[in-house]
């Protein structure tokens, strides 16, 4: 028996960002190793270093159609975007304040002009139309005599709409007042020419056109002036302080001389690829697809396309073998459609299953022929299970089962302050042997039999957290039952809840996560009973669990009293692990970590607190700490003073959390918690995002009467707890419920 290969994956996602020409990559190599002179040196390697910068520079200039001292080199689009921008808009302070822009513009441009907006300017932004053009005449309308800057980009990045900008800058020069234009995506797909454009200012980035990222280049039209945005020597003709990426400028240059030299050839195969793309997409799948932008004036490599009905993060999730982008992210109670698609106001249906194909220079038409034939399989499957994750079993692979799903364990929760709303809706019980209800955020209900027995239940289950569903199960397992813990009381039978898609999933699939919850229950002392199950579009299990406690010896999450410890059980940063898991960014032990932190029983905590005595408790899972702990405080009236520092975490998760790697729950918690926290102004954003992650089984958050804290870690440490952490204490209500200190 052969080893399964999985097929090689197919890049059509070169509007992000391009690889590296291998002939951009050999004009680079001798400056990496042998010519690495400062180009600001008087001797011989400084020499060497200053004409590879000045032999890039007009490698530029040829393809722009500028003057030589035109253009200076920046650390990328961004940074050219920028310039430009504040640029003119502080030199140019004393004629106006107004700047116009369009709708569609990059976060580069569009954010800039935000942060002018704060420091007093003006901006207009200029609707466009279904294709995503804007109307020159609009441009010439908004025109006011305060206007300095029109900035409208040669190519929309999405949808690949390419705007008039000649026109639209014949109209800034009767009028006197600048024209820029971001070109980070027309470069090397289009002609380029600051002549034909007649404009002032244009960016450039040299990711987009097959050089390094971290390079780019801004062209500035002679006579036009700008205030410096970095200060420091007088590189670049005194406007860009900074010693000259050498290399990498190296490298723009070469791949500006490749697009002078092949222009047209690209241009040509691009389209033809683009165009076998969105037939072989359309006619296999009719009824659904639709092709967004100008069908005219469109970038010749970019194809947005709309799949009816579906999610376009569910398609991409299943689609492993082909990487495009999304246009729209869905969550429970909202569709987040990206500025372009709502500018265009293209419809709900279609936008939320907008993705962006982009071929490039080394795209076969093999490739698009399997991209065509692997999103109609994948598409294909979802329509026919509801708009399901398709399967990831069989000719691709092993189950994955993080792929089957667009949310992850708890982290897929409504969001809080949804939910908030809708229990607040909810009439109370006025039954007497209800003990613990939804009033007070506890996560179990307590229903009293007699004076010396209570029946505590809960329920909970979710998608998958890890590929493997043993652990899956395990993992629900074990969350299910913490809600039960979290009350001190002993769980005594569960009922399983499953969701199951079994004409996607081998059944075998269920078999392994009931055996993983078989398993994790067993090692509480109790049996899986019975349950229920159901044919869904997405796999979910989890526990109904049943528990016993005396009434008198119930904990519940408002009882926490001023002058309390606060005592974690667990480290938090599973949602980050998750999210990273799911993206491949985990190796084997880190994900051996996440999984045993995940489906380790709070069972210690539970016997530790009955025997100490404590005054509230709540398990930590998706609100995150700040969210579960903010429950505690308000039902408590109390107030809660944490150290950041001593938070407990899991290996790396600041590391990824830096690198944007970050569940959409847990910036959807630290919304929620905002007005509720103040944070000491030393507490980093990564910090912050890391208190409010939303955890999948995490531990237990006990507040304990401060003479009792070193009692309470004893015995924890005594029952097998790992890692136990006093990471605040409990004051009286202050005017914010928590206050998170260094």
């Amino acid at each position: 028996m052969t080893a399964h290969t999985p097929p090689q994956p197919i890049y059509l996602d070169y509007n992000a960002t391009t690889p590296i020409d291998p002939a951009v990559a050999e004009a680079m190599l001798p400056y990496i190793h042998e010519h690495f002179g400062n180009p600001s040196s008087s001797h011989r390697f400084g020499t060497i270093a200053k004409k590879a910068v000045a032999k890039a520079r007009k490698q530029m200039v040829g393809m722009l159609g500028c003057r030589i001292d035109e253009l200076i080199f920046t650390s990328g689009g961004t940074e050219s975007n920028n310039y430009a921008i504040k640029g003119v808009a502080a030199a140019c302070r004393h004629q106006g304040n107004h700047i116009i822009t369009s709708a569609i513009e990059h976060p580069a441009v569009i954010e800039v002009c935000g942060y002018l907006e704060g420091q007093g300017y003006r901006v207009t932004v200029l609707p466009v139309d279904r294709f995503g053009l804007v109307d020159p005449q609009a441009v010439a309308a908004a025109i006011t005599p305060q206007t300095i800057l029109i900035s409208v980009m040669q190519a929309n990045n999405e949808v690949g709409t390419i705007q008039p900008i000649a026109e639209i800058s014949e109209i800034a020069r009767r009028h006197d007042v600048l024209m820029h234009t971001d070109s980070a995506q027309s470069v090397g797909k289009i002609p380029v020419d600051v002549d034909d454009l007649q404009v002032d200012l244009l960016s450039i980035a040299g990711h987009k056109i097959y050089a390094p990222k971290g390079i780019g280049a801004l062209y500035i039209r002679r006579g036009v002036k700008l205030d410096k945005l970095m200060h420091g020597a007088n590189h670049e003709m005194n406007l860009r302080a900074g010693t000259e990426n050498v290399i990498e400028i190296v490298g723009l240059g070469q791949a500006c001389e490749l697009i002078s030299e092949n222009l047209a050839t690209y241009a040509d195969d691009l389209q033809r690829f683009r165009d076998r793309l969105e037939r072989g997409l359309t006619e296999a799948l009719p009824d659904i697809t639709r092709v967004i932008g100008h069908p005219d004036r469109r970038l010749p490599n970019t194809s947005s396309i709309c799949f009816r009905g579906l999610e376009a993060n569910t398609i991409l999730a299943a689609l492993d073998t082909v990487a495009a982008s999304a246009g729209a992210a869905c969550h429970s109670d909202q569709v987040d459609v990206s500025s372009v698609l709502g500018a265009m106001q293209v419809p709900l249906d279609y936008a939320m299953g907008t993705i962006r194909f982009s071929g490039g220079r080394f795209t076969t038409a093999a490739e698009i022929d399997g991209a065509v034939r692997h999103v109609t399989r994948v598409v294909g499957t979802l329509q026919s299970a509801g708009g399901a994750a398709a399967s990831v079993h069989g000719d691709d692979g092993p189950v994955r089962l993080t792929q089957t799903t667009h949310g992850l364990g708890c982290a897929c929760k409504m969001r809080p302050a949804l939910l908030d709303k809708i229990l607040k809706q909810i009439r109370p019980t006025r039954d007497p042997n209800v003990l613990v209800n939804s009033d007070t955020a506890d996560d179990a209900a307590v229903y009293r039999i007699d004076d010396h027995t209570a029946i505590v239940q809960t329920v909970d289950f979710f998608t998958p957290i890890v590929d493997d569903p043993f652990d899956f199960g395990m993992i629900a397992a074990a969350n299910s039952l913490s809600d039960i813990y979290a009350m001190g009381a002993r769980p005594l039978c569960a009922l399983s809840v499953v969701g199951f898609p079994s004409q996607r999933l081998p059944l075998a699939v269920l078999e392994a996560i009931l055996d993983g919850a078989q398993t994790k229950s067993e090692e509480a002392g109790i049996a899986i009973i019975g349950g229920h199950t159901i044919d869904d579009t997405e796999p979910k299990f989890g526990l109904a669990v049943t528990g016993l406690i005396d009434p008198s010896k119930v904990i519940k999450n408002c009882d926490a009293q001023s002058g309390d410890a606060l005592i974690l059980t667990k480290p938090i940063g599973t949602g980050i692990l998750s999210t990273a898991l799911k993206q491949s960014l985990l190796e084997e032990n880190q994900q051996r970590q996440l999984i045993d932190t995940m489906a380790t029983l709070n069972k210690p905590a539970a016997d530790a607190m009955q025997i100490i005595g404590v005054n509230a408790a709540t398990d930590v899972t998706g609100f995150g700490l700040l969210g579960h702990l903010l429950e505690m405080m308000t039902a408590s009236q109390t107030s809660a003073i944490i150290a950041a520092g001593k938070v407990p975490l899991l290996p790396d998760t600041m590391e990824l959390i830096v690198a944007d790697v970050i569940p959409g729950g847990s910036r959807d918690n630290f919304q929620y918690t905002l007005d509720h926290v103040r944070y000491d102004e030393m507490v980093s954003d990564a910090q912050r995002l890391l208190l409010n992650d939303a955890q999948t089984s995490g531990g237990l958050l006990i507040a304990v009467p401060g003479d009792k804290a070193d009692a309470l870690i004893e015995e924890l440490q005594r029952n097998g707890a790992a890692i136990v952490a006093v990471i605040g204490r409990v004051v009286p209500r202050e005017d914010v419920a928590i206050r998170v200190e260094v």
